[in-house]
């Protein structure tokens, strides 16, 4: 700047003195005029010059903010979720259709698997870095990772509905002295039904349990079977209520267990959402999970609020085969997104009452406060 300022002042003041050796006398007021318009000149040049810069230094400070905001959403990480065939991946899937057309704010690689044991296995391997596990297996990838994961929501309450033509059965009462179909003997579903039959003073000797390896297999025998009585999960329900006419859904189990828990008590939960620890303890990568929460629950919100365009997507994801299937089974799949204060309310009941009918399902011993992520 100061070189171009020192060019521009000798320039002038040259054509000055040459104008005054011309003349046979001097001629002052020229060269004055001349060094003021070269004094002019320069000041503009100046002022130009450091508009510039101005102008430049602020375009310089406008994209230092937009990249750090764009860091502080985390939208430089992508982050790696795996969800489960079935009710819990049906409230994600807004946002995987969005981060598929590049829409999300957050930068997401979703995997959608048939059984939970892969998702342990790369969440433990460090391959995913978020996943939608069954409730009681968050708590043994807890004791798995040695406490490297923490739940960050849940993503899922009770899908689990008797489902019968017996017009006489309307509550866990009901049920004495009959049979229920179920499958799944020693796995979550069984543990909450015989918790709910002790609660409500019945023993196993007063209702008999048929255990099915299938859920098609209980909706075969609803079918097939007058008055037979069946404990289904969701989308399960809905196909069997389609294929016959009869069947209705005599119990929400959500309902019955709400009765024993009493108001303060806790949730029947299906599934939460587990987060590998060393992202939440990183801030760069910890705000990226928080952004995955907000949009994760406005994905869930479009769910219940939305059935119809949900139902397109959980079809299209194939989750349920056709879109009218899902449309009826979406209103009762309990899709919900509960975190902080509320999460760590509803949640360490459920897994004592798991953990009281057997510890291993819970991984021996109930999880420490460390478990749960709270923002």
């Amino acid at each position: 700047m100061k070189k171009a300022l020192s060019m521009i002042m000798a320039c002038a003041m040259a054509a000055a003195l040459l104008t005054g050796c011309s003349a046979s006398t001097p001629k002052t007021q020229e060269t004055t005029e001349a060094v003021t318009a070269a004094e002019t000149a320069a000041k503009e040049t100046a002022e130009e010059t450091t508009q510039e810069k101005e102008k430049e230094s602020e375009t310089a400070g406008k994209e230092s903010e937009a990249q750090t905001s764009q860091e502080e959403a985390g939208e430089k990480v992508t982050l790696r979720v795996g969800s489960m065939k079935g009710p819990t991946t049906m409230g994600l899937v807004s946002l995987m259709d969005k981060s598929s057309k590049k829409e999300a704010e957050g930068s997401y690689e979703f995997t959608m698997v048939t059984a939970a044991d892969e998702l342990v296995g790369q969440i433990v391997s460090g391959s995913l870095d978020i996943a939608l596990v069954p409730a009681n297996m968050a708590s043994i990838l807890y004791k798995k990772t040695n406490k490297g994961i923490a739940v960050i929501n849940v993503n899922t309450l009770g899908v689990l509905y008797v489902v019968t033509a017996d017009e006489s059965v309307g509550t866990i009462a009901d049920l004495k002295g009959k049979t229920v179909y179920m499958t799944g003997k020693g796995t979550t579903p069984d543990y909450v039904f015989q918790y709910l039959l002790t609660a409500n003073g019945l023993d196993k000797e007063d209702v008999t349990v048929e255990y099915k390896s299938e859920a098609t297999e209980v909706a075969a025998v609803l079918k097939e079977q007058e008055g037979a009585i069946g404990l289904l999960p969701q989308p399960f329900v809905t196909v069997a209520l389609a294929q016959n006419e009869s069947l209705h859904m005599a119990m929400d189990l959500n309902e019955e267990w709400e009765k024993v828990q009493g108001e303060d008590g806790s949730r029947l939960v299906t599934g939460v959402t587990v987060c590998r620890k060393e992202l939440l303890d990183n801030t760069d990568t910890r705000k990226a999970v928080e952004l995955f929460m907000d949009e994760h629950y406005d994905s869930a919100s479009f769910a219940n609020l939305n059935v119809k365009e949900t139902a397109e997507l959980v079809a299209s994801a194939g989750i349920i085969e056709k879109a009218p299937v899902a449309e009826k089974a979406i209103p009762y799949c309990s899709i919900v997104c509960l975190n902080g204060a509320y999460m760590k309310e509803i949640l360490p009941g459920y897994l004592e009452v798991l953990y009281q009918q057997e510890p291993s399902s819970v991984g021996g011993e109930l999880p420490d406060d460390g478990f749960y992520y709270l923002p």
